[in-house]
């Protein structure tokens, strides 16, 4: 999973979105239809922080981060999420904060889904 914090994002985001990760029912049951939950089919979660999901590409050829949390805002919340995925009984690995990392991933079907706390309401 890739997280990007926002500068408007608040604590109260990071919990919520940790409650609908847990609870969105994306994973197949039985029947390949996808019913079951993420804490219902036993899954684990990666959580990457990654602040280029917030790059906004609508002017120019390079992309925008003024909408993206500096480090020193953007870290408590990364973690506040993790520990949040963690509380819910999800095991959960990190990735490294501000590092340069290679991350391999498998996607599993033709599903992403694109949750954005200021689109709950």
């Amino acid at each position: 999973m890739l997280v990007g914090v926002t500068v408007r994002d608040l604590a109260q985001d990071a919990v919520w979105l940790a409650g609908k990760v847990v609870g969105l029912r994306v994973f197949p049951d039985d029947e390949g239809t996808m019913n079951l939950s993420l804490a219902e089919a036993g899954g684990e979660v990666l959580a990457v922080s990654q602040f280029t999901l917030l790059g906004d590409v609508r002017r120019g050829r390079r992309p925008s981060y003024v909408d993206a949390a500096p480090p020193e805002v953007a870290e408590p919340l990364y973690r506040q999420f993790v520990e949040a995925l963690r509380g819910h009984g999800i095991p959960t690995c990190e990735g490294r904060f501000r590092a340069h990392m290679e991350v391999e991933l498998v996607n599993d079907g033709p599903v992403t889904i694109l949750l954005d706390s200021e689109k709950r309401f």
